[in-house]
């Protein structure tokens, strides 16, 4: 990898960490639009919500919520986007856990929310660690679901795990104004007896297969810089 990629090439981003410690690296630092892995900060800004109401998600909440992360449904977000208020909404949120690199998107596009690496660990610290705004119920809610990815959509940050210990949320999309591909995959994985988070963002692709490839090359890359098995060229320490 190249920490600058050529004109017209994909340009990727990424961070790992190990769950529960300080350890990290960081590879790039774009600003990358999220697609659909914006879609783990709408549940974790509705259960946010609701925790705040004193109450748990209604039955229609959590069908939405089921289907938008399971499924990577897109209606379902839509529907739970208008709930939280939108931008403003997923902002404000944003700002709560502690994510200063994160704008949603405009209007009703929730998917050109623009983020980075270092904010998706960020995100990821909220719903896989110990402390946070989210309570346990809200964690284990998000950690159930991105759990149980459907057959398919199961690719990215997975390659990098030891068997099924995977928890992901993938994002991807085609761009109509230049037809190139956003590919991205976040989510906890298990490698070595060890839990790691991994963020690999990127776009400009020219297909949503040589996305997937690339991400996971650069998640397999992000966990063996974590555990020492590989050197750490283009990565520098991740800044507690």
């Amino acid at each position: 990898m190249e920490a600058e990629p050529a004109a017209g090439s994909a340009v990727v981003s990424a961070a790992v960490c190990g769950l529960g410690s300080g350890e990290g690296f960081v590879y790039g630092d774009g600003v990358h639009e999220t697609a659909s892995i914006v879609k783990v900060d709408i549940l974790a800004a509705l259960l946010l919500r609701a925790q705040d109401a004193g109450r748990r998600p209604t039955a229609r909440e959590r069908a939405h919520a089921a289907a938008m992360i399971e499924h990577s449904d897109n209606d379902a977000a839509s529907a739970l986007w208008q709930s939280i208020g939108g931008a403003d909404g997923l902002d404000a949120a944003n700002e709560r856990f502690g994510l200063t690199s994160t704008r949603g998107g405009e209007g009703t596009l929730w998917g050109l929310t623009r983020t980075t690496a270092v904010d998706r660990l960020v995100l990821l610290r909220q719903v896989f660690g110990g402390e946070g705004e989210l309570d346990e119920a809200s964690r284990r809610c998000v950690q159930e679901l991105m759990g149980r990815i459907v057959a398919g959509q199961d690719w990215g940050v997975s390659a990098a795990a030891d068997g099924s210990a995977w928890a992901l949320k993938n994002g991807w999309l085609p761009r109509s104004t230049t037809g190139l591909w956003i590919v991205n995959s976040i989510g906890r994985v298990t490698s070595g007896g060890r839990d790691c988070l991994v963020a690999v963002l990127s776009h400009g692709h020219a297909t949503k297969e040589q996305g997937i490839a690339l991400v996971e090359a650069v998640a397999r890359e992000a966990v063996s810089v974590l555990r020492g098995n590989a050197s750490p060229r283009g990565w520098r320490p991740l800044r507690a």
